[in-house]
């Protein structure tokens, strides 16, 4: 048997691929969408802030 990874969690390796199974459609569908790609753009915006105010 094979060493499993450790996750960060003491949720099974396979419950959390089932966990993943069932919301990656969702997610896939708002970052898609026209709502999840402006707020994509809006989160990066505001990252490139927060990486420019911490190297001053």
């Amino acid at each position: 048997m094979s060493k499993s990874k450790n996750q960060g969690t003491t949720i099974p390796k396979h419950e959390l691929e089932a966990l993943a199974e069932t919301f990656y459609p969702a997610i896939r569908e708002f970052f898609e969408s026209e709502q999840g790609q402006a707020e994509f753009k809006a989160w990066q915006v505001q990252q490139k802030e927060k990486a420019a105010k911490e190297q001053k």
